[in-house]
């Protein structure tokens, strides 16, 4: 009967060992990806904050296709794609916000 016992509890300790390190796999693994996912977040909304500070976001009139250096301060044509400058609704907010 002791020897039974004892076998069981063997069997417990290894479970226990292998369940255990099992969750700390687990537990390292979503930590890093929590922190790569963060990084990749702060990277997107730094290259999205820089590229619209050029003049085709800046602009009073806007190619539709944000084609690089296509804005004007007046009416006009997009000298890249050919499309009409649209009014930049944003104009005065970008404007503002870079003094």
């Amino acid at each position: 009967m002791k020897l039974k016992i004892h076998e069981y509890l063997n069997q417990f300790n290894r479970m226990s060992k292998i369940i255990k390190l099992f969750l700390s796999g687990i537990l390292a693994i979503a930590s890093i990806t929590m922190v790569s996912c963060k990084d990749n977040k702060t990277k997107t909304e730094t290259e999205t904050t820089t590229e619209q500070q050029g003049k085709e976001y800046t602009s009073a009139y806007v190619c539709p296709m944000h084609c690089k250096d296509s804005g004007s301060d007046q009416e006009g044509t997009c000298d890249t794609c050919g499309m009409t400058l649209v009014k930049n609704e944003d104009h005065g907010t970008n404007s503002h916000a870079h003094e």
